[in-house]
């Protein structure tokens, strides 16, 4: 559903807009928070329910997710809890996220089957009705107008699927554990979604899958806003994937005045510390493969290396130790402007794990996403058509720029040796969703990728799917790499701005 404008969409910026509306407009003297009690009337109007069974079960869904917005935990289902309790502490420029940041609204979850096979309407009751011959448990039997199966026997073996001439027989599960990669996505008692925490690495696809809108993160638009309010120089590094996301007319210079007319001080590309961290990278893959290390995994998706280190604690120590490019870029503009606030602007709801890092939190203050910021937006009526073009002023390479877009990375630390060593071949293995990376960490235990630079990603198409993002895959890919070759320099290695500090 990504790049689509569903009513989940619509309701999730609206509540952005709600909490960052009151952020620009309260006032800090008062403190009166009850302006969120209203909210859910004004997003869930009337009294007849548009989207659920009930308007009220609509206005309560609301409140929750304006509590994630504020960056709070959601209330317990069954004891009573003030919808304004902890909001008073969110108002605070240092208030920082406490994990976990994705959670399941309970009685937003319709308790959807996890794995089923049924038969469709396209069955039509054949003579041959193989899928009753090859049943190992006899769990398909022939009913008066189609096949049925009987769910308690049925094994889920999947053979009647393939032997149905008429594709009229289904399997489907529940669409936010089909998408997690991490296998972190069970049921609670009353069947309803349920995340593993210890297993869950915030990747976030859980949250563009879910057709109820049932799963959401914490946010931190309120506490951004606070600091840009209290007169805090805030830095706003945003991410490559930005080009194209904000609709055809919004150019990457008119983004950057939008965001400016914020009370932004300044806007960085993070490309330019994935320049830094793509020649960190080739150091360390040619100084220690396949010598010290069997292979190299970058570390640029925070979800893919929390995700291998996991699940294959073995390998840890191969992949990279380079920062990401976000931390890269928050730590020189720190070094310049020490009383600087940093906000990362990008797709991806791990960064904001990442940032609550002991060795990160001094150097990146907030994290918000593409669709947060639209919402921002849409709060101070800011049209990005119509904003002047700003130029950024320091140049991320090509290749940093292509970090986005899924086999960038890799390419990016491959060229960067090649200047160095010319005539070194590199094998790269590379992955975007979290199920295909485990493929590649077997390959890696196997002893099947030794001398490899491998790249994971959590999201399909890398950090251009990444779940806050607004635009189709394929329309963000061509307008990153259209955005890339604008660049002046090629590699990191062409970059001179890559050994230089923010200004």
């Amino acid at each position: 559903m990504r790049g689509l404008f569903t009513p989940i969409t619509k309701i999730r910026r609206q509540v952005f807009t709600e909490v960052a509306r009151f952020a620009f407009e309260r006032d800090p003297a008062q403190e009166d928070f009850n302006y969120f009690y209203e909210s859910s009337y004004r997003i869930i109007p009337g009294e007849v329910a548009t989207y659920r069974d009930s308007v009220f079960k609509e206005r309560a869904i609301i409140r929750e997710r304006i509590r994630l917005a504020m960056g709070l935990p959601i209330r317990p289902s069954g004891t009573h809890q003030s919808l304004t309790e902890g909001m008073p502490q969110c108002a605070s420029e240092d208030k920082m996220l406490e994990p976990p940041l994705v959670n399941v609204i309970p009685f937003a979850c319709e308790a959807c089957p996890t794995d089923r096979i049924q038969v469709s309407d396209n069955c039509r009751k054949c003579l041959a009705h193989p899928c009753t011959t090859v049943c190992p448990v006899n769990a398909v039997s022939i009913a008066k107008t189609a096949a049925v199966i009987d769910q308690d026997k049925c094994i889920k073996c999947g053979r009647c699927i393939q032997a149905c001439p008429y594709q009229a027989i289904l399997r489907f599960g529940r669409p936010c554990a089909q998408a997690c990669g991490a296998d972190a996505i069970g049921s609670d008692s009353l069947g309803r979604a349920e995340i593993d925490q210890k297993k869950c690495v915030s990747c976030g696809l859980c949250i563009v899958e879910c057709p109820f809108a049932a799963i959401a993160d914490k946010s931190e638009i309120f506490q951004l806003i606070t600091a840009i309010r209290s007169g805090t120089p805030v830095y706003a590094a945003i991410a490559p994937s930005f080009a194209g996301q904000f609709g055809p007319l919004a150019t990457p210079g008119k983004i950057v005045s939008g965001i400016k007319a914020l009370g932004i001080s300044r806007v960085i590309e993070v490309g330019w510390g994935a320049d830094i961290a793509t020649r960190t990278e080739a150091d360390e893959f040619l100084r220690e493969v396949p010598v010290e290390k069997p292979f190299l995994g970058t570390s640029c998706c925070p979800s893919w290396a929390m995700f291998a280190r996991g699940t294959h604690p073995e390998l840890s120590a191969c992949i990279a130790q380079t920062h990401t490019p976000m931390v890269a870029s928050a730590m020189r503009i720190k070094r310049e402007h020490p009383q600087a606030k940093v906000v990362f602007i990008g797709p991806c709801i791990a960064k904001k794990l990442e940032a609550l890092e002991g060795e990160v939190r001094p150097y990146v203050d907030y994290v918000i996403t593409f669709e947060e910021l639209m919402g921002i937006f849409s709060a101070r009526q800011i049209e990005l058509n119509d904003m002047p073009e700003t130029e950024l002023k320091d140049y991320a390479s090509r290749d940093g720029r292509g970090y986005a877009v899924a086999g960038g990375v890799a390419q990016a630390v491959v060229n960067v040796i090649r200047e160095r060593e010319p005539g070194r071949e590199v094998k790269v293995l590379k992955a975007d969703t979290l199920r295909d990376c485990g493929k590649m960490l077997a390959l890696c235990k196997a002893g099947k990728a030794d001398g490899c630079l491998m790249e994971g990603m959590a999201c399909p198409g890398g950090c251009v799917g990444g779940p806050g993002t607004l635009s189709q895959i394929p329309r963000a890919s061509a307008a990153v790499r259209a955005y890339a070759e604008a660049s002046p320099y090629r590699t990191a290695g062409d970059n001179p701005l890559s050994g230089e500090t923010a200004s």
